[in-house]
């Protein structure tokens, strides 16, 4: 039988590809080494625990997740948007950031928001800041949640219901809750500090006007000021 050398030659390259190949992707999937990118495109990034827990999205608008519970996704009542979402060790949404904002038809619309969350409920702390038109409001927002988790089956029966009927589900299914503590900037202009009782009514306010009037009032079950102390007394 003739040697050819040439054919030889061709052989040996093509096992000398297949095996740098393979050990290119083995050590991608096995983690071997750090991947570096000086810059990377890309729509969504899902970073998982080794057992394949979800523990964090970065996502485009089109791309994010409804809410993840639990290794699945409850359809969202009305979240459109791209962020961050955060997922605790049992891979269940417990925060994220989101922004987002527009020009559409002469009105500017602009605004992020930063939330925690309780364990399976909604959110107990954001810090927000929002544009719709000419009114402004920022700040830092405190509220309580049920003790009892979010009933996630409710939430995938949400879509074919009117907007009256999806708040009576969301509330059957534990999502309500109680604003407690607000300080920031108002709609009205006024810098504010509001702290109110279990119900989520304002008993006290301590309120800076745009043009520099300040006030404490404090308010009664009915949210009528019972005592209001200004700097003239």
């Amino acid at each position: 039988m003739k040697f050819d050398a040439q054919k030889a030659l061709i052989a040996y390259s093509g096992v000398l590809t297949a095996v740098f190949v393979g050990v290119m992707v083995s050590g991608a999937v096995s983690g071997v080494g750090p991947a570096r990118f000086t810059e990377i495109d890309v729509q969504r990034i899902n970073v998982r625990e080794p057992d394949g827990t979800l523990r964090m999205v970065i996502s485009n608008q089109t791309s994010f997740p409804e809410i993840p519970h639990r290794g699945r996704e409850v359809p969202h009542p009305g979240r459109d948007t791209a962020g961050m979402l955060f997922m605790n060790e049992e891979g269940t949404e417990v925060g994220g950031l989101v922004f987002g904002g527009k020009n559409a038809d002469g009105v500017k619309s602009s605004g992020g928001s930063l939330t925690f969350d309780g364990y399976e409920q909604d959110q107990t702390v954001q810090i927000m800041g929002f544009q719709q038109g000419a009114r402004r409001v920022s700040g830092v927002f405190v509220n309580d949640r049920p003790e009892e988790s979010i009933d996630y089956d409710v939430l995938t029966r949400l879509a074919g219901m009117t907007p009256e009927e999806q708040q009576a589900a969301m509330l059957a299914a534990n999502m309500d809750g109680q604003p407690r503590a607000f300080l920031g900037r108002q709609g009205s202009g006024a810098s504010e500090l509001v702290l109110r009782d279990g119900a989520g009514r304002a008993r006290l306010v301590l309120s800076v006007a745009a043009d520099g009037g300040a006030r404490i009032t404090f308010r009664d079950e009915n949210g009528q000021p019972t005592r209001v102390v200004t700097p003239e007394g």
